[in-house]
Parts: C-alpha cells; sequence; structure tokens
C-alpha cells in the first residue's frame, strides 16, 4: 500500500497553488492601495497648509486695506464736514 495517486490530487494541487497566488496578487494589491492612499493623504495635507499659508497672507493684507480704505472715508467725512460748517456760516453772512 504505497502512496496511490488519485485523480484528485492533481486538481487540487492546482486549486492550492491557483489559491496561493491569488492570495499573493490581492496582497500585493492591497499593498499598493494603501501606499497610494497614504501618498495621496499626505500630498493633500502639505497643500492644504500652503493654501493656509496663501489664505493667511491674504487675509491679513486684506484687513490692512480695509483698514486704510477706512481711514480714507474718515477723513473725507471730516473734510466735508469742515466744508459744510464754512459754507453756513458764509451763507449765513450773505442772507443776514
Amino acid at each position: 500500500m504505497g502512496t496511490k495517486k488519485t485523480m484528485l490530487d492533481s486538481p487540487k494541487k492546482m486549486a492550492i497553488k491557483a489559491l496561493d497566488k491569488t492570495k499573493s496578487t490581492l496582497k500585493s494589491a492591497n499593498g499598493y492601495a494603501l501606499h497610494t492612499t497614504e501618498e495621496v493623504v499626505t500630498e493633500g495635507i502639505v497643500v492644504a497648509e500652503q493654501w493656509q499659508t496663501v489664505a493667511n497672507i491674504a487675509l491679513k493684507d486684506s484687513l490692512k486695506l480695509a483698514a486704510t480704505q477706512q481711514e480714507i472715508v474718515f477723513d473725507t467725512l471730516t473734510g466735508i464736514k469742515k466744508h459744510v460748517l464754512l459754507s453756513k456760516k458764509r451763507f449765513t453772512k450773505l442772507i443776514a
């Protein structure tokens, strides 16, 4: 009673080899997907940091610009007020 090969041994070995190859391929694909995902996320974080820096600079500069424009408006209003008061005095002298 030696080792007799049955007809099922050969397909069984082929199925095991196919399963092993499939496992190996899936592990490789999973590793690639994980690596690619890490790269995408890391790159996304870097780009987001860069845009945050740009947004901070733009915000600071826009606040400076708004402050300057506000000063110009108040200076103009002060000038108009002085002009109206002076005109009122002159008009009062003309009519009185």
